[in-house]
């Protein structure tokens, strides 16, 4: 550990110590954070128009044809496997619990070779025998995924949805999270499946790879590279926008909020000190990523659900009231917010750029799952939508329509000054004076946790793109962690519409994979349930 604080404190030094220099001038000149933004909102702007491009229905009604790929993708796949997002629900929960482990242990053996420590960073002897399975078990690649998705998407995000959107915006995006369930399932199977593993047993996996490989099985062979390269390149950009800039933006705004900074620089020093945080854990590769993270989301998610539901039962009475307005102004929405399309847009761009099905995203983590059943892992990976999604986006929109109940604080369609994290953080406080504190660790744990996953995710699109050599490695660290610094220096409104373009600009290239590929899940699917079937009497063997 003392290796990497040298390395991590040495990099901080070497980049940022020269910007931090540049940034001091006279106090009439802007601030570091202002003309980071100025430079910054051209290129965000550019990026959504090209992602978010609309298809035109009727007269007046236009819908990203983003949200139309993803509703019909997640639909399809939602009847072709006979709603399984329902159907192995509890079986999703006893993988994780570890009770189907015995059929990898029952199975051939193949001997480990000799084991050194890996490119990732991996530590010697951590690994043994895992060399032909995985790097991490059931509930660690759960872990990571799920703090790739339960961020501040969850918290600034849905308040985002809401007050843009209405409260039926919170109706669409329980839809998007049910049917996105069994889009996670599919992508993710595919992601162990087709993943590829060196001679010392680090993964590498993804849609990178099962684009590449998977569709030289098909009709679509002359497609694989191409999207697999374009998948990368969305993928590292991804992870420098939603997965980074977008938390790093969010965590700052309530730090600076909680604690009454001021002066232009704030959020570029605040930066810097996430950025030296992140890096600690990210030079240990996915091992360290996923032990960080299997003991901060429970405990993060935990901290929030329990908030919630502390608000949710003190306004017992006015549940109902609030299911109400959430299912009818999912079909007859308020004036000024552009009807029903308008307010389905708003919950599925956000329940998209909050779970990420279909973006591919938690293909990369789940594919270092210990396992020799690439379904057990697809299995495993649903219960994430409905964790974000299903859960905690639905708590933090009852909580911000229960407070603003007839309009008592603002109106939707025209939140005025409150967006983001400062709704959510009054509504909280509505009830529990100075949760705002709470709500400040809970962001920074959100935050940091999903720009560890991120920074995993898009390491390995760069070491797809340019190799797995240690300067790779290291170029993309100082990237990402320079977009720490970034992010939270720009604007929510620049740094929003970047995240959600690169992240769900993800979604064509992988979309074309998986409908070229799903039949190649139904086998393992059915190999896997088979297995089961088989050995059930052997659950009790260790």
């Amino acid at each position: 550990m003392r290796k990497i604080l040298s390395k991590v404190l040495a990099l901080a030094a070497v980049f940022v110590l020269p910007m931090i220099a540049r940034a001091q001038g006279t106090p009439t000149e802007k601030g570091i954070d202002q003309r980071i933004d100025e430079w910054f909102r051209p290129i965000a702007d550019a990026v959504v128009g090209v992602v978010f491009f609309e298809v035109p229905f009727g007269n007046n009604i236009r819908i990203p044809f983003i949200v139309i790929l993803l509703v019909i993708g997640a639909l399809f796949f939602t009847l072709y496997f006979s709603f399984i997002n329902i159907r192995k629900f509890g079986l999703a929960i006893r993988v994780v619990r570890g009770k189907y482990d015995y059929l990898d242990k029952s199975a051939a053996h193949v001997k480990a070779p000799e084991l050194n420590v890996t490119r990732e960073g991996d530590i010697l002897d951590t690994i043994k025998d895992e060399s032909h399975h995985g790097e991490v078990n059931h509930f660690q690649a759960l872990a990571t995924a799920v703090s790739g998705t339960v961020g501040l998407g969850n918290i600034a995000g849905v308040a985002v949805a809401v007050a843009v959107g209405g409260p039926g915006a919170t109706f669409w995006m329980i839809v998007c999270g049910l049917l996105g369930m069994s889009t996670k399932f599919v992508e993710c199977t595919l992601g162990v499946k087709y993943r590829d593993m060196d001679s010392k047993g680090t993964v590498f996996g993804g849609p990178m790879y099962y684009l590449s490989r998977g569709l030289k099985e098909t009709k679509g062979a002359f497609l694989g590279k191409p999207l697999a390269i374009l998948f990368a390149i969305l993928c590292i950009g991804g992870s420098f926008g939603g997965g980074n800039a977008f938390q790093s933006n969010q965590a700052t705004q309530q730090i600076i909020s909680m604690t009454g900074l001021q002066g232009g620089s704030s959020g570029f020093i605040i930066g810097i000190i996430l950025a030296i945080l992140v890096g600690v854990v990210i030079i240990g590769g996915i091992k360290r990523i996923a032990q960080v993270t299997e003991k901060i989301v429970p405990f993060m998610a935990g901290l929030y659900i329990l908030a919630s539901l502390i608000i949710i039962l003190a306004h017992f009475s006015l549940i109902d009231d609030a299911f109400r307005e959430i299912f009818t102004q999912a079909f007859t929405p308020a004036a000024g917010l552009g009807g029903v399309a308008g307010v389905l847009i708003q919950g599925f761009r956000r329940a998209v750029f909050s779970n990420e099905a279909g973006a591919g995203s938690a293909a990369i983590a789940h594919s270092a799952v210990r396992t020799r059943y690439p379904a057990s892992e697809g299995i495993v990976a649903l219960l994430e939508p409905f964790i974000d999604t299903v859960v905690i986006c639905t708590m933090t929109a009852l909580v911000i329509v229960i407070y603003n109940l007839n309009g008592a604080h603002f109106v939707y369609g025209q939140p005025g000054n409150l967006g983001g994290v400062d709704l959510t953080s009054a509504a909280y406080n509505d009830v529990i004076p100075n949760f705002s504190y709470v709500l400040t660790v809970a962001i920074v744990l959100f935050a940091f946790s999903t720009m560890i996953s991120w920074s995993y995710y898009g390491l390995q699109a760069w070491k797809y793109l340019f190799g797995r050599s240690k300067t790779s490695d290291l170029s993309y660290k100082l990237l990402f962690l320079s977009f720490v610094v970034i992010g939270a220096s720009a604007t929510l409104g620049a740094v929003i519409d970047f995240s959600d373009a690169m992240i769900l600009a993800m979604v064509f290239p992988n979309m074309i994979g998986l409908f070229f590929l799903f039949p190649k899940v139904k086998q393992e699917l059915t190999r896997y349930l088979k297995a089961i079937r088989d050995t059930r009497g052997q659950q009790n063997i260790k």
